[in-house]
């Protein structure tokens, strides 16, 4: 008893006096108070110091590994006690090697220590098989822990459970089922962890309803649902959406006094935000007496889900006023929602700060951020967040490698985005979506198509989105044809019926090639009504074909289906200017005055010294704005020289070619360019986002300059890219 009270600087005092006087001293328990102070250095040595040590020594210092989760070592520790001393375990050690095993999920080991077991005779103890069957619901192989589980020799609650929540983990419905039935059969009686393995099983497994009945039928059983069962369920249910049946939950809570329970209370506020009750969401986080991280960051993450990006700004900042420790949750919930609504540049400033605050960014983090890396062009952000992932381990993760195909198309450099690809190891449907998809946005449609023919070859079935990416790639390259032999795969070669935006793909791809009648068919033939994408592919068509008749009944359309979309009446506006007819246009214009809309302004953003600049149309607050016009005049006037004159006619408004060339020059990707053109170096690639389609001007203007300075640029506009050099563009001017 004294031993065991021994302080570390005592223990070593003890060891050294061992030694000195030759005073004989069992080593395990020498062993055991190295371990229970965690010097795990101490008792290494000492192990080694032992000229014949036993199975009880190594046990000692396996345990503690084991313990503690230090996997690695206790195998290291079991190898050494087998190869080097071949001294063979018994069925107390094993139970501790077979944790470890599943800790590190290693298959192969786990295996190898089973055959041991077998051809040893220590299978047939309860406690190794009941580790054994652990250890193969850990590594989901539910068929190795079913087959072990039908030769145990006393299956018990603890064994079943395990393998019920397995399989409910797995989303084997039918298996857990049967393995939970069984137990009645075998005379075992569920207990609370054999309900909550169910539960939480099938909520992590998406089966979102089962989950909700099980909870209902543990209930009707007569068991009392505990903490765990409540805050497992309540994502279930904020999934569904089904709020009566959260707020009966949330009553029973009340009932039972769980309302203290921390977890149950994240889990509230998580299912109020989920179902859009963000009132009862904030009612809940008020009525806490002591709020901790958890319910901070689900109230964070309830705004955000709701497009309340204001208020969870709002709460972010109270939460970084408080003296509770910010988690990589707090961070990643924030930065998602900046990233997913449009504040590209505070979700960069966050991660920043993030960073600074000593939170190190996760799997989840990453792929977080590297959208809104993609949205600005922010190239050596996107690059930064790469490294990051690099040195942490985390790039082979699909979700962070399809993040990254994302943002390198998005900034332009789809050949990082195909690198990035083929450096995965294993490719998902996601994958497969992000790079075509990133092929389709720089309309390489022959790439898209490869990757398509690539993807059947490999056996991966493709789904809704791999066609919009085919088709929209047909669309931006003028392969009308292949367009429409793809649409009508879709369902005959793979059963995948055609949706609502595929529709709208194929009206933009028969659209741009001149066919609007054959488009105008296309949806009056529809299996489903055209919404508003359907009708505003035909408007845009529309615009590209001057044809005002087919316009109007398409706008008339656009506007039953989207009457505060200020976009469509631009559009129709544009097409009356483009014909001349100022007294249609005053008309639309007055339209939208009288219904409070205004044109959302041309904006373009482009990154220079990991900076991101951002301007707006006629815009003059910029501080370099009058050298920005002087170069601009400069670059104007070698145009002219050249015979290149301004195209006044996407100057939409009634005003003199004067007054039309001074308007072109306020264009946002212009003064973009020209501000890049100034502040980097000769021959360096220049990259632009624009929140509107490219104008034809500015086209023609981005052309002869990558020419004349001998620059590559990059546009991305809300169509699609243009790579610029040497005075032409990969669009071929179909666009």
């Amino acid at each position: 008893m004294i031993m065991t009270t021994l302080s570390l600087p005592q223990t070593r005092q003890l060891h050294a006096q061992i030694l000195r006087t030759t005073l004989f001293l069992d080593p395990t328990r020498l062993l055991s108070l190295y371990a229970n102070h965690l010097c795990f250095s101490d008792a290494d040595r000492l192990i080694n110091s032992i000229q014949h040590p036993d199975v009880f020594s190594f046990s000692t210092l396996i345990h503690a590994y084991s313990k503690l989760g230090r996997f690695t070592e206790a195998i290291t520790s079991f190898s050494r006690m087998i190869f080097n001393h071949g001294l063979l375990p018994d069925t107390r050690l094993l139970p501790s090697v077979i944790k470890a095993c599943g800790g590190l999920n290693d298959l192969r080991g786990g295996k190898q220590v089973h055959g041991f077991s077998v051809a040893s005779g220590l299978s047939q103890d309860s406690f190794v098989q009941s580790s054994l069957l652990h250890f193969y619901v850990k590594c989901h192989h539910m068929s190795y822990a079913h087959k072990l589980f039908d030769v145990m020799t006393q299956p018990d609650v603890v064994s079943c459970s395990a393998l019920v929540s397995g399989y409910a983990r797995e989303g084997s419905v039918k298996e857990a089922k049967m393995v939970f039935g069984m137990m009645a059969e075998m005379g075992i009686e569920p207990n609370l962890v054999s309900w909550n393995g169910m539960v939480a099983g099938f909520n992590q497994s998406r089966h979102h309803l089962e989950a909700v009945m099980m909870f209902q039928n543990m209930h009707f059983s007569g068991f009392k649902p505990d903490g765990t069962t409540i805050s497992s369920v309540l994502p279930a249910v904020g999934d569904l959406e089904d709020l009566l049946i959260g707020v009966q939950i949330h009553g029973y809570t009340c009932k039972q006094g769980l309302g203290s329970d921390k977890f149950v209370v994240s889990a509230l506020i998580d299912m109020y935000g989920r179902c859009s009750s963000t009132m009862e969401m904030s009612q809940v986080f008020h009525e806490i007496p002591d709020k901790d991280i958890g319910a901070w960051n689900a109230l964070v993450s309830g705004f955000a889900r709701n497009g309340l990006i204001d208020d969870a700004l709002n709460a972010f900042n109270q939460l970084r006023n408080k003296e509770l420790e910010l988690n990589v949750v707090s961070w990643t919930s924030i930065i998602a929602c900046c990233s997913q609504h449009g504040k590209d540049i505070e979700a960069l400033d966050l991660f920043r700060e993030m960073q600074l605050y000593g939170v190190k960014p996760n799997v989840v983090t990453i792929p977080c951020l590297l959208p809104a890396c993609g949205n600005i062009a922010a190239l050596m952000h996107g690059k930064a967040a790469h490294a990051f992932s690099l040195r942490t381990a985390i790039s082979d993760s699909v979700y962070v490698g399809s993040a990254l195909i994302d943002m390198y198309a998005n900034c332009g450099r789809i050949h990082l985005a195909r690198t990035c690809f083929n450096r995965m190891r294993v490719h998902n449907i996601v994958c497969w979506n992000a790079i075509m998809g990133g092929y389709a946005m720089h309309g390489n449609a022959n790439e898209v198509i490869e990757i398509f023919h690539l993807m059947e070859k490999s056996d991966q079935k493709p789904d809704c989105i791999t066609f919009t990416s085919l088709l929209s790639a047909c669309s931006h390259s003028g392969f009308t044809e292949q367009g429409e032999q793809f649409f009508n795969r879709m369902y005959k070669d793979f059963g995948i019926k055609p949706r609502i935006e595929h529709y709208a793909c194929l009206v933009t791809l028969l659209g741009r090639a001149g066919k609007l009648k054959e488009a105008f068919s296309t949806i009056e033939n529809m299996p489903f009504e055209p919404d508003a994408c359907v009708w505003g592919a035909l408007l845009s068509s529309c615009r590209v074909h001057s044809n005002i008749k087919l316009a109007e009944v398409a706008a008339k359309k656009v506007f039953e289906l989207e009457p505060n979309n200020p976009g469509n009446y631009v559009l129709l506006s544009n097409i009356y200017a483009n014909k001349g007819l100022w007294k249609e246009v005053a008309k639309v214009r007055d339209l939208m005055k009288s219904m409070g809309m205004k044109k959302n302004p041309g904006c373009s953003w482009i990154e220079i010294k990991n900076k991101v600049h951002m301007l707006l149309a006629g815009d003059v607050s910029h501080p370099q704005m009058i050298k920005i016009l002087e170069k601009m005049d400069d670059l104007s006037m070698e145009m002219k020289k050249l015979g290149c004159l301004p195209v006044t006619s996407f100057v939409l408004q009634d005003v003199e070619d004067q007054e039309k060339e001074h308007i072109l020059c306020g264009h946002s990707e212009k003064l973009a360019v020209v501000l890049g053109l100034l502040n980097t170096s000769q021959g360096s690639t220049l990259q632009v986002i624009k929140n509107l389609r490219i104008c034809g001007d500015c086209h023609d203007f981005i052309k002869f300059v990558s020419k004349f300075e001998q620059r590559e640029i990059f546009v991305r506009d809300t169509n699609r890219f243009h790579h610029f050099k040497d005075g032409l563009c990969s669009c071929g001017d179909y666009w």
